[in-house]
């Protein structure tokens, strides 16, 4: 009779020895691997396997300078990035790039769960911080093309080459409305005008592919391997700050605030957005990176916004004055108003120790950690990056194509605003004869591919000169489309003598802003640098001339107007210069209108459409037109 007994005891061991198995078997089943499932299936079951130390690796960011294989893989780091300048070599190829990701990438996968990273990189105005890469107008410039179908088709461009390098995420679009040009950023926006930005969010389907017609509103986007993912900023009010200063206070009413600065992202959520970073500035007095009504409650529970929130370079430390004079607290008041991803973008070991102490005493809920690491998953996922986290070189031979840079010279083209035209209306400068005897080409800004760039351009603060990149220059654009029988004579800064005694048929004279990015831009008088007003003084007191003027923004120049003949608003045109020329010389014609007010003085500041002392030089939408020239 204890046959049974031992024989069902066996049995009873086998079944219970089989649900063991089957439970191990499952539980080595590595769903959120299995590209089949649902997005919100792999990230609950990546989410139960992550340690506290994984999740909060998941939301930092560090420089690429500070990192290594070993430390992507020991401290689960979510995510890299390259600064302003910050690349694997001077004059990087492609190729050093894409290594140089991969390489990085590798030690993320040689970690416990294999979770890629994703690399960020600022493509403001095309890949700009790359060696040969087409360089866009930047934002201001393209604001006066109202072209937001031109404005799409530049993200599309970008994307492919920033692509080309191995990089799948762009801080941009900045939809910033910038409403005094005193701020060092205001080449950054668009316009002045909150439907000139809300139209102008169009570069985010360009940038990462155009959103399906039934997708859900909020939830991010990303449409393949030719797309990256985008980055809203910089949220919000950031380009209404008193008196321009950057990273400053904007004052402003709950009406003004959803009217002005709300629009462009209530627009790009709805386009798929897949990020959005965090203003340095504050609201009425609260720090935007420590404003938890704002992020939490209005970005994210109000506007919907599903995918990951964002710190700027060092933000958080930014929240105490002086900055990271208590950083415990930081972190803190920033995870807690709702940030996901923190751009340290160095001290990553002093933020993971301070963190995993807050959650460890209950000062942030570790629901709060769960929340940001869903979202910076899910925007992973939606990218492909588990599927595809190694890049390849299919791309490399976009960077800096033929087809992008004519694409460039077009956006140059509509981005020219003709302000002036002929001492009368019935006597026209332009479009200029290309058949003359001898034609001045003068100013600081003439053979300067640095200057004619700007800012955020291979450097943060952008260059001078014509070494660091490839592009055409102004003053070999003007000599590429004159007859070959006109003779170009160019001098940087001629005296007076020397333009009376040259027998000039007429000049153009380029002048302008120096490069300039973020708080070093911020300018309270906003006057040309010498020798730029000399040289209008010089050749515009002898002999007709054209001033081209290669700004950030709107400068002082009523000064000067009775003197010239012409005065065209170049803005920052970026590498095609040939794309003024063209203009110039009546290939094509002026079609651009002033994305911003151009005042008279300074002392006039702020000044907007609707204000009682509004009386600009030249209003909002101004913009005199010209018919392409028959052929010279």
């Amino acid at each position: 009779m204890e046959r049974p007994r031992i024989v069902g005891t066996l049995l009873m061991g086998i079944l219970v020895w089989c649900c063991m198995a089957t439970s191990a078997n499952a539980d080595t089943k590595m769903i959120y691997k299995d590209s089949n499932q649902p997005y919100n299936v792999r990230i609950k079951d990546l989410i139960g396997r992550m340690t506290l130390e994984e999740k909060i690796g998941q939301m930092i960011q560090i420089e690429r300078n500070v990192s290594s294989p070993e430390v992507m893989r020991k401290y689960f780091i979510g995510s890299l990035l390259s600064g302003g300048g910050s690349e694997p070599t001077p004059q990087a190829s492609p190729k050093d790039w894409i290594d140089m990701v991969n390489e990085f990438q590798k030690g993320s996968l040689s970690s416990r769960l294999g979770i890629p990273m994703i690399y960020g990189i600022d493509a403001v105005h095309g890949h700009n911080n790359v060696y040969k890469a087409t360089i866009f107008p930047h934002n201001i410039g393209l604001g006066a093309t109202r072209d937001p179908e031109l404005v799409s088709r530049i993200g599309v461009v970008t994307a492919l080459e920033v692509r080309a390098t191995g990089i799948h995420y762009v801080f941009a679009p900045c939809i910033a409305v910038c409403r005094d040009p005193r701020w060092g950023r205001c080449y950054e926006s668009y316009s002045e005008d909150p439907k000139i930005v809300q139209d102008m969010t169009e570069i985010i389907p360009g940038l990462q592919g155009q959103i399906p017609s039934s997708y859900p509103k909020g939830v991010p986007f990303v449409g393949g391997m030719e797309s990256v993912a985008a980055c809203a900023k910089h949220y919000i009010g950031d380009g209404g700050t008193t008196e321009g200063i950057n990273e400053n206070n904007t004052v402003i009413d709950n009406k003004g605030l959803l009217s002005i600065h709300l629009p462009g992202y209530v627009s790009s959520i709805r386009k798929g957005v897949a990020t959005v970073m965090i203003s340095y500035s504050s609201l009425n007095g609260v720090k935007m990176h420590a404003n938890y009504e704002m992020v939490t409650n209005f970005l994210k529970k109000n506007l919907r916004f599903k995918g990951f929130v964002i710190s700027d370079w060092e933000g958080i430390d930014r929240i105490t004055s002086p900055p990271h004079a208590n950083y415990t607290y930081s972190i803190e008041a920033s995870v807690n108003a709702g940030l996901d991803m923190i751009m340290l973008p160095y001290n990553y070991t002093e933020f993971i120790d301070g963190l995993t102490y807050l959650v460890k005493n209950n000062f942030v809920p570790m629901s709060r950690i769960d929340d940001a690491v869903k979202r910076i998953l899910l925007v992973k996922f939606t990218m492909g990056l588990f599927e595809n986290p190694l890049a390849d070189e299919r791309f490399v031979k976009q960077l800096g194509c033929e087809a992008h840079r004519e694409l460039a010279r077009d956006a140059v083209r509509k981005s020219l605003v003709l302000l002036k035209n002929g001492k009368s209306a019935d006597a026209p400068l332009l479009p200029l004869p290309k058949k003359a005897s001898n034609i001045l080409v003068a100013g600081s800004h003439a053979d300067n591919l640095g200057y004619q760039c700007g800012g955020w351009t291979i450097k943060w603060m952008g260059f001078s000169g014509n070494n660091l990149t490839t592009g055409t220059t102004i003053l070999t654009a003007i000599k590429n489309t004159v007859d070959p029988t006109s003779k170009v004579v160019y001098n940087e800064n001629p005296d007076a003598e020397f333009v009376k005694s040259g027998g000039f048929s007429y000049a153009i004279v380029v002048v302008g802003e120096h490069p300039y990015a973020e708080t070093k831009g911020d300018n309270l008088n906003l006057t040309i640098p010498e020798p730029g007003p000399s040289t209008i003084t010089n050749v515009c007191g002898t002999v007709k001339c054209v001033v081209v003027v290669v700004s950030g923004r709107p400068v002082v120049i009523q000064p000067y107007v009775a003197s010239m003949e012409a005065l065209v608003a170049a803005w920052l045109p970026g590498s095609e210069g040939q794309g003024v020329a063209d203009v110039l010389f009546g290939d094509f014609g002026f079609t651009g209108k002033l994305s911003f007010t151009w005042f008279k003085t300074v002392d006039q500041l702020p000044m907007h459409v609707g204000d009682p002392h509004y009386d600009p030089l030249f209003p909002l939408g101004f913009g005199l037109t010209t018919q392409p020239a028959k052929a010279q």
